[in-house]
């Protein structure tokens, strides 16, 4: 059987595993890095190529350098024994540029690069009005402040980021990032409208829900008990007459990030290999004029979409 394996590795009479270490991690750096540590575990001489710092550069953004160099607290000023250490470090430590108002980190699938616009960085409007908006610190943000919503009728939040920062041939998503205070309205049984595409071209747009609970009744069609025997019937046959338009079949729902926060995607656009564009992503509720109060806003991330 181990003559087998053995025999079923040659390629044209060549025995990979007689090739040298560098012709191996050559092929390596072609895949990706998930694949690399899966072949690493095959065989030894895999598992030393993969390890190598010719096949973990590869996997780094060619301009991390550069990237990096934008941080006030850079991460090289931590010693790593070898470029996996530090593609590995960026994975799972997003860290600040931009004097705090980006966060940057890789996708550890992929290598892809990961961005978060921090709230400061947003165009929020009424956020300089004290009595809309406040800016506060949370020490579960990794950004200085985040916003938090007092009392607006008007919500309506952008960020823009360029297609050159982001990796090329990519499908990328625009998350909007936040949390809820205990004392939330306005959002109960209202929607906003969330969308993603190039700066001054019409973007598609997208039903979003952004208080939990009532975007958990929208989904299950679960009627409050308040609203009484007769309320509950008419809705039921509102339903039935006007039943929800397709944008309202396709709208988005909060979930629930592995670092706490809340977020709901805005959208998607693919980046193409040497496309330069900005895109904007925006989050509004402008058309019914109630009050709303309750958010926590710590930013939009800009990462890969999966699938």
């Amino acid at each position: 059987m181990a003559m087998e394996s053995r025999n079923s590795s040659a390629v044209n009479g060549v025995d990979i595993y007689h090739l040298p270490e560098g012709c191996i991690a050559n092929v390596l750096s072609l895949t990706c890095p998930r694949d690399a540590s899966r072949l690493s575990l095959v065989a030894s001489t895999f598992r030393s190529a993969a390890e190598s710092d010719a096949v973990w550069d590869r996997f780094l953004p060619p301009d991390y350098r550069d990237i990096i160099s934008r941080s006030s607290d850079r991460p090289d000023s931590v010693v790593f024994g070898s470029k996996k250490e530090l593609y590995l470090y960026l994975c799972d430590h997003p860290f600040l540029i931009d004097g705090g108002t980006k966060s940057f980190s890789l996708e550890k699938r992929s290598g892809k690069k990961c961005y978060m616009l921090a709230a400061k960085s947003l165009a929020i409007v009424w956020a300089d009005t004290p009595r809309y908006w406040r800016w506060i610190s949370l020490p579960e943000s990794r950004f200085s402040e985040v916003a938090e919503l007092l009392d607006v009728c008007w919500f309506d939040i952008a960020g823009k980021i360029n297609t050159s920062m982001l990796s090329p041939d990519t499908n990328y998503a625009a998350y909007f990032v936040f949390t809820t205070k205990s004392r939330t309205y306005g959002f109960d049984h209202q929607s906003a409208e969330g969308a993603l595409g190039i700066s001054g071209h019409e973007r598609k747009s997208h039903t979003v829900f952004l208080d939990p609970e009532a975007a958990r009744r929208h989904m299950y069609q679960i009627v409050p008990r308040r609203l009484g025997l007769l309320n509950q019937m008419a809705n039921i046959l509102r339903r039935e007459v006007n039943p929800p338009s397709e944008n309202e079949a396709q709208a988005r729902y909060p979930q629930q990030r592995s670092d706490g926060w809340l977020e709901v995607e805005l959208g998607e656009f693919f980046v193409k290999r040497g496309q330069e564009v900005e895109l904007e992503m925006s989050l509004t509720e402008i058309k019914e004029g109630n009050w709303k109060s309750g958010l926590v806003v710590e930013g939009i991330e800009i990462r890969p979409k999966e699938g």
